[in-house]
């Protein structure tokens, strides 16, 4: 059974960085969308970001949800077979369980950012508090 490995997480303070990579050595993820989305305790699931799959004729497409846009970046590093999400101005409130997931096309109209997901991660805690 194929799982993703999320890695990156830890205490920030606010207004810190942190780097979240996903990766697997079982499979190429150039051929899948990867969403990031996150889960805390009470509150709803939320998409984060997503990348699309990697075309050798295109650059690939990236999507952010308006509570990250311009803080988040989502990258991948196709030689390293690891796709990043960078978060920078971290709050409070972005405190959650980090999940990294690989399948479908984009679709950041769900809350896992992609249209179908084949292959999930174990997530990476994140917690940003002074």
């Amino acid at each position: 059974q194929v799982q993703l490995v999320e890695s990156g997480g830890g205490l920030v303070q606010p207004g810190g960085s942190l780097r979240l990579s996903c990766t697997t050595s079982a499979l190429s993820l150039d051929a899948y969308a990867i969403g990031w989305f996150r889960q805390a305790p009470g509150k709803e699931r939320e998409g984060l970001s997503c990348v699309s799959s990697s075309d050798a004729s295109a650059d690939a497409n990236t999507y952010y949800a308006d509570s990250v846009k311009g803080r988040f970046t989502i990258s991948r590093d196709t030689a390293k077979n690891t796709v990043y999400l960078q978060m920078n101005r971290l709050k409070p409130e972005d405190t959650a369980g980090y999940y990294c997931n690989a399948g479908g096309q984009c679709n950041m109209d769900s809350d896992y950012t992609l249209t179908w997901t084949r292959y999930w991660g174990q997530g990476t805690q994140v917690t940003v508090s002074s």
